[in-house]
């Protein structure tokens, strides 16, 4: 271990991680605040603004870029696309499309250098898919069309910012862009066919008997999918996420063919390695890295706050209200626009990668976390009081509710 490693920062991390669901589990009976919140909060509060007793070494941060790594993966290992194809996909898409433009024209009245500009109006696209999907699932809403509609929604809004990290920070021409996505766009098409692929009889054994050893070849497999999807976009001097995002897509068709409940197991390890330990260190540490002094010294920054609260919900929510399906009601349509306009992971991967490429100040970075953490204490809320209690009719089976859902 480096010398340059302080102990206690190695203690205060994964305290912290450990302290944020006990937090969220605590206000639950008043309010229900996604875990993410808390990780941040006590980062920023352990961190060198506040408490002033944890602070970000060698160690720390490649830890939190493997956490970032962990955490785009998971995000493609939630998506089915293969369900969420038609109607409610194509809308997504158009809605998002109309986002960019809107965003970029908002980015452009902030920020007048065309490329930090794009940069900022890129933070308004997004939709933090991972904190919708719990709420839909536990509400009962996931199999449903609205869920589907809101599941597709969240997918392009976390896909096409990627793609969009991937080509403006590549800094090449738009021919080389082409090229190198083009490339890495082969590199995944005989990723997802080899995935595709029925396993080999003697595959199926190893997973089943390594299972629940201490050979564990099928997250070993996984891994590997993961280091080689990273491997490739750097090489194709791409952003990483592009190719964690892509390995987890590739890793849900590989694991298709797998039993049902050896893919639970799976799934569950895989989620217990990150977000029972990477994901969290890299939350925990973004709220280390939060600038506050910034955010607060300047009153002007301190407004932007709820500017860009209001920003995220105007860029992002009301197009993917405008243009959700004519047969969709009002209380709907808003409350998929809510939904829509949640957004703090890939808040935070932005703005970090962007003001440590220098393309935006670490004020307004400070100032679109913090909109993006409000708009998870406040959007979701605001779409299940829109909507009501909806909890469609249900039939247990093996413990499990099971809805017929239907395509719009």
């Amino acid at each position: 271990m480096s010398a340059a490693v302080h102990p206690l920062v190695l203690v205060l991390i994964p305290a912290a991680a450990v302290a944020a669901p006990l937090l969220a589990d605590r206000l639950l009976r008043w309010i229900a605040v996604p875990t993410v919140v808390f990780e941040i909060v006590l980062g920023v509060l352990i961190g060198p603004d506040v408490l002033g007793w944890a602070h970000v070494d060698e160690l720390v941060h490649a830890l939190s870029q493997f956490g970032l790594a962990m955490l785009m993966f998971l995000a493609g290992y939630e998506i089915d696309f293969a369900k969420l194809r038609g109607g409610p996909l194509k809308r997504a898409g158009t809605a998002w499309l109309a986002t960019v433009v809107l965003a970029l024209g908002v980015g452009a009245l902030i920020n007048p250098n065309p490329l930090d500009g794009a940069f900022t109006g890129l933070v308004l696209t997004t939709t933090a898919l991972g904190t919708i999907l719990p709420i839909l699932r536990d509400s009962g809403e996931l199999p449903t069309p609205f869920g589907s509609l809101v599941m597709a929604t969240g997918a392009v809004g976390e896909f096409g910012p990627i793609i969009a990290i991937a080509v403006l920070l590549s800094g090449n021409s738009p021919a080389r862009t082409a090229v190198i996505l083009g490339a890495f766009a082969v590199i995944t098409a005989l990723a997802v066919l080899g995935a595709q692929r029925p396993q080999p009889a003697w595959m199926a054994r190893l997973i089943e008997r390594t299972l629940r050893t201490s050979g564990q070849f099928a997250i070993r497999a996984v891994i590997l999918v993961l280091a080689v999807m990273v491997a490739a976009a750097i090489w194709l001097d791409l952003d990483m996420l592009l190719g964690a995002f892509t390995a987890g897509i590739i890793s849900r068709m590989l694991l298709s063919g797998v039993p049902a409940h050896e893919e639970e197991v799976i799934e569950a390890k895989l989620e217990s390695i990150g977000f029972g330990y990477l994901v969290p260190v890299f939350f925990v540490v973004s709220g280390m890295n939060f600038d506050l002094d910034a955010l607060l010294d300047d009153p002007g920054t301190l407004l932007l706050v709820p500017v860009f609260l209001v920003l995220l919900l105007t860029v992002r929510g009301v197009p993917a209200a405008l243009l959700a399906p004519a047969g969709l009601g009002r209380h709907d349509r808003g409350a998929l626009g809510l939904y829509a306009a949640t957004a703090l992971p890939l808040v935070v991967v932005i703005t970090t990668i962007e003001v440590g490429a220098g393309h935006l100040p670490s004020s307004t970075a400070a100032a679109l976390v913090g909109a993006g953490m409000l708009s998870v204490l406040v959007f979701p809320l605001a779409a299940q009081r829109l909507r009501g209690d909806v909890r469609p009719p249900v039939a247990e089976e093996e413990g499990r509710p099971r809805v017929r859902a239907e395509s719009w």
